[in-house]
């Protein structure tokens, strides 16, 4: 099915299955220990041996020898997998590092052996006796030190222009110049990268814990050199992904080869110290920004550059591409600019590109508002815009920012807001409130579904969308059971098998809407096939109850199925409508912080996100990604910070010992509204994505609250004791 216009006539909008706050259906199988993560498969392979990968202890230089007869006399081992018996391998079309290196190695903790057992335990003892000798070469790893040699855009990515942004900003009557520093961040899901490789002859089938199947396959089958249709893979459950589990890692590549050497399936988890190193992290950040406004507080000139580092052939954090959307502004320059370093993988983390960008540009907008003295919400509403500011002939399919900013200031209780700095005492906290505009674009992306209805009325939906712990089972059946006319009972979702339609896969704030669109498409094909069937003019019959209506005349579904199971496969494409109007996704966000007066330890206090995403597809799940997002941004905020050592080239902090992320007793009430965002150009659906909008904006909500609260304007992220402490009052 091809979606260019909105339908007239739409089974989606009666909403008595879609946009109710149902369960995750998945929820039971959760919480009893039912759903099996990729590790998990016992009963698939009972006699899967486990793979141990050792990691290269340099980050740059070369392997001149490796000692492997010892781990091989071990007990219990079976193979040991290196770069030189592992036959020849490609390369992934989404992978910047090599999966397993040797004799070059790019990066610490890049995996150079595998070593596969009977037990873990075997496994990980033997990986302890493979000696390796290196050759070490010095590597780049600050970005700071880099960022002055760096001057121009990376190839793909050139500078976009609009207007004479100098002389604007030369011109202004009120100017902002100033430079703001994201660090490195790790995704920590709670389910580590794992895999498990089974052979039967040339078929491979691996189990692993991926957002993206179709994307996993193809490059699996690029780096084995074999055919793609000799490879499936099962993600049926993931323990969260955050972008980390896009692409695939080492762990399925791993477990494959050590399969093949082992000649027994082979299981492999990578162990929590060797994530941040060995997989992908949200890059650093150094961002330049100008802004220029007139004397009543109008935009006038906008600049965004944004530095950041990746492995060479790597590609740029893009922190820039909110701020070429989210505010008016006749003159305008944003840039992103590359350096090469010679750290782990630089790839999407949650919210990739926005979510750094915001964390910047919105502490500047506060910054530039209370310069032109102007209140830091209505300077945001007043350089709102409803098209493209670089294309004013494309207008935004739905866009409620300012709605969003009205009705979280009246619910917060923005008025009472005192716009002077460090005046508010709650005993020893000062205490401030924060806002920040919200932004994320609303992608779309071919995605298919196959539908089954049987003998009994029960509708199957099978694609290798995914679910990371956002609730696309229930969505999917919610869509499923809407159009069909049936109860949810009656509806099962078969998801993450590389035998199913290639859908969306869940990724970029792209999945809810599309996987669903792609449902909704497979079934209006099934729709037709039924009423034909049963002798119904498709365009009268209406689908309730489970049953076919039209006129005087009804018959039950489940008769369409009496003679054999009916199965229909379709899939939704876009079109065009990108380019004839931007979809994009806005939030108000706004907090409260204490900050304690002699020790600047800063907590939260209120937190509320005010959505405008389309139409809700389940309140509940959506919610709940939501208020882990602003959870997430808070993490952002105020601890989450990858140390880099720039002597040896790795993150110190690599594992949830030393990495901090907000825990339970750091998070204060949220409160989340969703506003009414039926979006009919976006999909059949009218739906758009949510998940990354709760984090998108979070982060410098909270960086403006600390500066209302204390009078101590930070620009370099996390918000730390130390970066507060000699600002901070007197007290009293």
């Amino acid at each position: 099915m091809k979606f260019d216009q909105p339908a007239q006539e739409n089974p989606i909008d009666r909403q008595k299955v879609v946009s109710q706050p149902h369960d995750r259906i998945d929820g039971p199988l959760k919480t009893t220990g039912t759903a099996h993560y990729a590790y998990e498969w016992h009963d698939e392979a009972p006699d899967a041996a486990i793979g141990f990968v050792v990691g290269s202890a340099i980050a740059k230089g070369q392997i001149t020898g490796m000692e492997l007869e010892a781990a091989r006399k071990a007990p219990g081992v079976l193979a040991v997998v290196t770069a030189e018996n592992a036959g020849k391998l490609g390369k992934g079309e989404k992978n910047t590092a090599t999966l397993l290196g040797g004799p070059e190695i790019e990066h610490y903790h890049q995996a150079i052996a595998v070593v596969v057992a009977e037990t873990f335990e075997q496994a990980r003892a033997a990986a302890a006796l493979v000696k390796v000798h290196y050759s070490r070469e010095r590597g780049d790893y600050d970005l700071a030190e880099q960022k002055p040699s760096v001057t121009t855009p990376p190839e793909g990515t050139p500078d976009k222009n609009v207007g004479d942004v100098d002389s604007a900003f030369a011109a202004a009557a009120v100017q902002l110049d100033a430079i703001y520093t994201t660090p490195d961040q790790s995704h920590m899901a709670m389910e580590p990268h794992a895999s498990m490789a089974v052979w039967e002859g040339d078929k491979l089938t691996v189990w692993t814990s991926n957002q993206m199947i179709d994307w996993c396959r193809t490059d699996l089958a690029l780096t084995l050199n074999m055919p793609k249709e000799n490879i499936r893979v099962r993600s049926p459950y993931i323990g969260g992904g955050f972008g980390g589990k896009l692409f695939l890692r080492s762990d399925a590549l791993l477990a494959a080869l050590g399969a093949r050497a082992a000649k027994r399936p082979v299981k492999i988890a990578l162990p929590r110290p060797f994530i941040p190193n060995n997989t992908t992290h949200r890059p650093a950040t150094l961002q330049h920004i100008r802004i220029g406004t007139d004397n009543d507080g109008r935009i006038t000139a906008i600049s965004h550059e944004s530095w950041s580092g990746n492995l060479p052939g790597g590609e740029p954090e893009t922190a820039v591409q909110q701020t070429e959307l989210l505010y008016a502004g006749a003159n305008r320059h944003t840039g992103l600019r590359l350096a090469e370093l010679d750290l782990p993988e630089g790839n999407a983390m949650r919210a990739p590109g926005e979510a750094p960008g915001l964390m910047a540009l919105e502490i500047a907008i506060d910054e530039i508002a209370i310069k032109a003295g102007v209140d830091p919400v209505e300077f945001r509403i007043l350089n709102d815009t409803q098209v493209d500011p670089a294309n004013p002939e494309r207008p935004f399919s739905r866009r409620q920012l300012v709605e969003c900013l009205r009705t979280g200031a009246e619910k917060f209780g923005w008025d009472k807001r005192n716009a002077t700095p460090a005046q508010v005492r709650d005993g020893r906290w000062l205490v401030g409130m924060g806002v920040a505009a919200g932004f994320r674009n609303n992608l779309t992306t071919k995605s298919g579904a196959r539908v089954h209805l049987d003998a009994q009325g029960v509708v199957t939906v099978d694609t290798d969308m995914t679910d990371i712990g956002t609730g696309s089972y229930t969505i999917i059946a919610q869509t499923a059971a809407e159009m069909l006319g049936v109860p949810l009972d009656k509806v099962v979702v078969r998801l993450g098998d590389s035998d199913f339609p290639i859908s969306s896969g869940s990724g970029g704030q792209w999945g809810a809407n599309s996987s669903t669109a792609g449902v909704y498409a497979a079934c209006v094909l099934l729709r037709e096939t039924v009423a034909k069937k049963l002798g119904f003019d498709p365009q009268q019959a209406d689908f309730v109850d489970g049953q076919i209506r039209a006129g005087d005349r009804s018959a039950s579904l489940a008769d369409a199925a009496a003679d054999g199971t009916i199965t229909v496969e379709d899939s939704i494409e876009f079109g065009d409508l990108a380019e004839k109007y931007q979809q994009s996704t806005f939030a108000g966000h706004f907090v409260e912080v204490g900050v304690d007066v002699a020790t600047g330890e800063v907590r939260l206090r209120r937190m509320l996100a005010v959505c405008a995403a389309g139409r809700i597809l389940n309140p509940k799940t959506a919610r709940s990604q939501v208020i882990g997002a602003m959870t997430m941004g808070a993490g952002a905020a105020l601890m989450e910070e990858l140390a880099v050592d720039s002597r040896l080239g790795y993150f110190v902090n690599h594992d949830l010992a030393a990495y901090e992320v907000p825990v339970h007793a750091d998070i204060p009430e949220q409160t989340v509204i969703f506003l009414d965002d039926t979006d009919p150009i976006s999909s059949p659906m009218k739906a758009k994505g949510v998940g990354e909008l709760g984090l998108c904006g979070v982060g410098a909500a909270i960086a403006n609250a600390v500066f209302n609260a204390t009078g101590v304007r930070v620009r370099d992220y996390p918000l730390t004791l130390d970066k507060l402490l000699k600002g901070l009052p007197e007290q009293v």
